[in-house]
């Protein structure tokens, strides 16, 4: 089997549990933070929400500096509704898709950067950076929202297996 169709396939279930955890995401509590450390619910939300578009940027691009010389750092949109939340999350999704669609496995071995200020924080091979930059990434963080939910008192959805809110254990 071809990495771009495992890729292909891990992206559809993630994406169906993530889906589940943004329709629930409460409105009206923006600004909510479980700790002064913490992100606050619509930072967090809005990662979780366009993180599935980081595989096309992994695909597509070679690189990304997020504060490039002289250039503008990178800020993250916020998206304050569930509707914008979901829309942006579609569109990540479906441009994830195409990416995955339109590329090969030898492209996948080929490296990928991650630069701070035009110093490379990271380089590795893509399949590499899909693993572990995006779709571990991803599920770490749309746990941590899972957290967030619950102490807002909105129902957790079955993620991996039931949930205290959905499904008998």
């Amino acid at each position: 089997m071809l990495m771009t169709e495992l890729f292909l396939g891990e992206l559809e279930r993630e994406a169906a549990a993530t889906r589940k955890v943004l329709e629930r995401v409460p409105e009206g509590r923006d600004d909510y933070q479980p700790h002064r450390k913490s992100m606050t619910l619509v930072r967090l939300a809005t990662l979780v929400a366009t993180m599935p578009g980081w595989v096309a940027m992994t695909v597509n691009q070679d690189e990304l500096d997020l504060r490039p010389p002289g250039g503008a750092e990178y800020r993250p949109p916020q998206l304050r509704t569930r509707r914008e939340l979901l829309e942006s999350f579609d569109a990540s999704v479906a441009q994830a898709r195409e990416a995955l669609a339109a590329t090969t496995d030898e492209h996948l071995m080929t490296p990928w950067k991650l630069k701070a200020a035009g110093h490379v924080v990271s380089e590795q091979p893509r399949h590499i950076v899909l693993r572990d930059s995006v779709f571990n990434h991803l599920a770490h963080h749309r746990g941590q929202l899972t957290v967030y939910l619950r102490l807002n008192e909105a129902p957790v959805p079955a993620i991996y297996g039931p949930s205290a809110d959905e499904g008998a254990w």
